[in-house]
């Protein structure tokens, strides 16, 4: 199967180790940052969603508007606008990009970042109310006749939109998290089931937990999963580990000198995040390169499980990911220029070729089965 790559869009320069150098909406250093991934392999870029930042919308509309190919993976949160005013957002930037957008919805797992801006409804109740809002929103992108909505959370009336995605019949819906609800809803709307690096054993086993969510939904397909990493390469594994090590230390400082907003609260709400501090407890390393402290380090806060050595390491490790299904790959470094670069440059390519030898590999064993069940067919029939 393909494989893709996920890179992040900011919007400006600033990460866990590093003060942005300006302000939060930097459209030349976004611009810069898109280029980058766009001339270095990668297929696509998150542009995130926080409570304070720039809104991801018109940020992605600009960068799709100045780049030819790389597509746009666009977060955003069901409580922050109507359905049926995001489903026309959606469509024009799709149309903007020329069919070039996925949604990724985000139910919201921390109750104080979401009452930053108004939500009050509790975990149950959001997630309860994103399945309802991306059944409304595709059913706006497919729907050409005014319709009428009663749900628990939305009602309006005589609705059509006049602008449709170029994408037919609609762009794919990217969604993510580890608790029940989230399976739940998942496994049934998404075409993108999105999940927070984690050891093998462990990824392998929320894989079957989607899996089983979209049967139970009646799916008779699956979504496709998609993991993501923080990867730190260097050209030894001993730089490798060394880079680990400052990036751990750079993290930490900038967390106990409050220079990085926090949560209310000391531990996170949020199962994903519960699930990274739990492995981080049990073990430093996993696997091949799998490294738990840059986790530890910031609380178990969105994607922030390592991947470190050399660009090998960390490519044999990717495909030990992709050998359990994966096969969209999200990467963010620390510095997130240079090492959109550096992924770019040494591990992208090493990736695809092995994926591309693999599934030439699994295209020949087929035509083999099938070349020896038909001579064996023959051979009855003859016999």
């Amino acid at each position: 199967m393909p494989v893709e790559f996920l890179g992040i869009a900011a919007t400006n320069d600033g990460s866990e180790t590093t003060p942005r150098s300006g302000g939060a909406f930097d459209k030349e250093y976004t611009l810069r940052l898109g280029r980058a991934h766009e001339d270095h392999g990668w297929d696509r870029v998150l542009f995130a969603y926080g409570s304070g930042s720039p809104d991801p919308a018109p940020a992605a509309a600009y960068l799709a508007s100045h780049l030819d190919r790389l597509q746009i993976l666009l977060a955003h949160r069901p409580n922050v606008s109507y359905p049926t005013f995001a489903a026309k957002t959606f469509a024009t930037l799709d149309r903007i990009s020329d069919g070039r957008l996925t949604v990724h919805f985000i139910t919201g797992g921390n109750d104080h970042e979401q009452g930053r801006e108004g939500d009050t409804l509790t975990k149950d109740e959001r997630y309860a109310r994103t399945r309802e809002y991306i059944r409304i929103v595709k059913k706006i992108w497919t729907t050409h006749e005014p319709f009428d909505h009663e749900g628990e959370h939305y009602r309006f009336h005589d609705f059509v939109s006049d602008v449709f995605p170029v994408q037919q019949p609609r762009p794919n819906v990217s969604f993510g998290g580890s608790s029940e609800a989230a399976y739940g809803a998942g496994g049934a709307e998404a075409d993108i089931y999105c999940l927070w690096g984690e050891p093998l054993a462990k990824t392998a086993e929320q894989i079957e937990r989607v899996k089983a969510a979209a049967k139970a939904a009646g799916r008779t397909d699956v979504p496709r999963i998609q993991v993501a990493f923080r990867p730190i390469i260097a050209p030894t594994e001993e730089l490798a580990w060394e880079k680990a090590h400052r990036t751990v230390g750079a993290i930490r400082e900038r967390r106990e000198s409050g220079l990085v907003r926090h949560h209310r609260g000391q531990a996170p709400e949020n199962a994903g995040s519960q699930r990274l501090l739990a492995i981080a407890e049990a073990g430093e390393r996993y696997d091949r390169a799998l490294w738990t402290p840059t986790a530890a380090a910031t609380g178990g806060a969105g994607n922030s499980n390592a991947l470190v050595g050399t660009p090998e390491t960390v490519a044999q490790a990717l495909l030990d990911y992709y050998d359990l299904g994966v096969d969209i790959l999200s990467a963010r470094g620390y510095d997130l220029l240079g090492d959109a670069i550096d992924f770019g440059r040494h591990v992208i390519p090493i990736v695809r070729e092995e994926v591309a030898k693999r599934d030439a590999e699994r295209e020949a064993k087929r035509a083999g089965e099938h070349a020896a069940g038909t001579d064996r067919t023959l051979t009855a029939v003859n016999g």
